[in-house]
């Protein structure tokens, strides 16, 4: 078994992030083992059980995001330039917003898309065919949910190479150096990002589509419409948010398969029967994104341990996908567990992810394609991992057929 050190034990220290996996994983299982939320050296408290993470996602009035839910904070200046992501919203504020923008997400418009979906992941099928081996990301976690979502926002294609590089340096950003990350470089690409989201909006208001960025730059909810700014933010959170994660998710998928053939020959004998218990799976065990902080508004009491107004709580999803007293041999990747209620999608509450279904649809429709077509496709060595606090971003996978 893997030794980790008390002085390991800081997940707020870059140097956490830096250690290999399975030493955060029994890092975590220790920190879970306490009669109370560990305690991180900022004096932010670490919520790692799968019963407070769940609690503090539905208690949204008590742990608050509108100080910001990254490490670190936006910067008031930064949220002024580029207005506020409904990750760092409360309502009344945010539930507006989600107002307008969940249409975006309705089943009748993924139903819409759907041969979309499947023409995207066929072509992609076809091109990994061709390469026979290569960078399983580029090739295809990261095509996938892009160009998906471009399409459905209707951004011109000589625009998408331009977002896809900002979408990369975003991403990169989140990498840990001397502090938790880096904001500079994904500042840089936001700009870039709002400007051409900014472009295609001002076409759009001259000339409408059937697309998401037409239907939103005229939508009204109790008579009001997104701001410029609230406009650039969605579609910002959208294309990095909506974009990393299943791209995370996808890379993590085929290498769970592969070194899993167990279940990779269980969910290739009978996609249509385990697909949806894969996709949960994947998303349990690989966590895309790691932890999003909040701000106790008033004293509260956590299952016994009190919290004071002002106290910092990190909600750490891939420590709570792992809680040995709610899944049974956590570490352990199987596509028949039942139930499956991991929080890779958030613990509930008014920030569950908005893309859930779309994510699902995106990983389905995919590894259909590449699980029917090419049988001998595996990953060739271990994913080169990112060191991030934020998501478990995979920057390279090997692929051979």
């Amino acid at each position: 078994m893997t030794t980790v050190h008390r002085e390991a034990l800081d997940l707020t220290d870059p140097a956490f992030w830096r250690r290999p996996p399975a030493q955060r994983l029994e890092a975590f299982r220790l920190l879970r083992g306490l009669d109370r939320p560990a305690v991180c050296g900022d004096g932010t408290y670490a919520l790692l059980r799968h019963r407070d993470v769940v609690a503090a996602s539905r208690t949204p009035e008590v742990f608050v995001s509108g100080p910001g839910v990254t490490t670190p904070k936006p910067a008031g200046w930064v949220r002024f330039v580029f207005g506020d992501s409904m990750v760092n919203l409360d309502d009344p504020r945010h539930a507006r917003l989600r107002g307008i923008v969940s249409r975006a997400f309705t089943p009748r418009v993924l139903a819409r898309i759907s041969e979309d979906v499947r023409r995207t992941a066929s072509g992609i099928a076809d091109d990994v065919a061709t390469a026979r081996s290569g960078d399983f990301v580029a090739a295809a976690a990261a095509r996938m949910p892009f160009e998906v979502i471009c399409r459905m926002m209707g951004i011109p294609a000589p625009y998408r190479r331009e977002l896809l590089a900002q979408i990369e340096r975003a991403g990169a950003g989140t990498e840990v150096r001397r502090r938790l990350r880096v904001p500079g470089r994904s500042l840089r690409a936001l700009a870039r990002m709002h400007r051409v989201v900014g472009r295609v909006a001002r076409q759009r208001r001259r000339e409408p589509a059937d697309d998401l960025i037409s239907a939103l730059v005229t939508a009204e909810v109790d008579g009001s419409g997104l701001t410029r700014r609230e406009l650039g933010s969605f579609f910002s959170l959208l294309l990095v948010a909506g974009v990393e994660t299943t791209r995370n998710a996808i890379a993590h998928g085929l290498h769970l398969l592969t070194v899993n053939p167990e279940q990779r020959e269980l969910l290739a004998g009978d996609f249509d029967r385990y697909a949806t218990g894969f996709v949960d799976e994947v998303v349990r065990h690989s966590s895309p994104i790691i932890q999003f902080r909040r701000t106790v508004a008033s004293d509260h009491e956590l299952h016994g341990y009190p919290l004071r107004a002002g106290d910092e709580v990190m909600l750490c999803y891939a420590a709570a996908n792992r809680d040995e007293t709610v899944f049974a041999d956590p570490d352990a990747f199987d596509i028949t567990r039942r139930p499956n209620p991991h929080v890779g999608f958030g613990g509930g509450g008014p920030h569950f992810c908005l893309g859930t279904a779309l994510a699902r649809q995106e990983m389905t429709v995919l590894f259909r394609e590449l699980l029917t077509r090419l049988p001998g496709l595996r990953s060739a060595g271990e994913p080169e991992l990112v060191a991030s606090s934020f998501d478990n971003r995979v920057g390279r996978l090997r692929f051979r057929c």
